[in-house]
């Protein structure tokens, strides 16, 4: 998950975004064969990817089902919150257990979703860590029964 504090602006044009969309379909594709298909070098494609990369644009990883490589919970907790909503949301990402923190408007201020080994570890989480949050005012849990589609390739439109 991209970190938005470390975050630094960087226009994207044609050619990056176009090397985005060919690392979103394979993380592994060779740099000479998105060189290829955008019109760039497999250097200046790998110079790009690099910049993308260090200004926090973009992350090459392998994206897992949670539930197989042994988190068999994953929950999405919305989260309700008096004060700061930043600084509870800085409070969530810190947790090793949280992979994703998003502030939201609607019914919830905060939106987090962890991954467990287990329902004790889950109740763990949610009542010794979240609930004891400074500004944490309420919580509900949705607990994830069958991940049955999570893609990355929605291109950059």
């Amino acid at each position: 998950m991209l970190q938005p504090a470390r975050v630094r602006s960087m226009p994207l044009d044609a050619a990056a975004k176009a090397i985005i969309e060919q690392l979103q379909q394979d993380g592994r594709r060779p740099y000479a064969t998105i060189g290829r298909a955008v019109g760039l070098s497999e250097a200046a494609v790998r110079q790009r990817v690099q910049r993308l990369v260090d200004a926090g644009v973009i992350q090459i990883v392998a994206v897992t089902d949670p539930m197989q490589v042994g988190f068999p919970r994953a929950a999405m907790m919305g989260i309700r919150v008096d004060g700061d909503l930043s600084e509870v949301a800085d409070a969530l990402a810190a947790l090793d257990e949280v992979d994703y923190v998003v502030i939201t408007a609607g019914g919830f201020d905060i939106l987090a979703e962890v991954v467990c080994e287990d329902d004790d570890h889950l109740l763990e989480i949610m009542n010794s860590k979240i609930r004891s949050i400074p500004g944490v005012r309420s919580t509900e849990t949705f607990v994830y029964l069958k991940l049955r589609k999570q893609i990355y390739t929605w291109g950059t439109r």
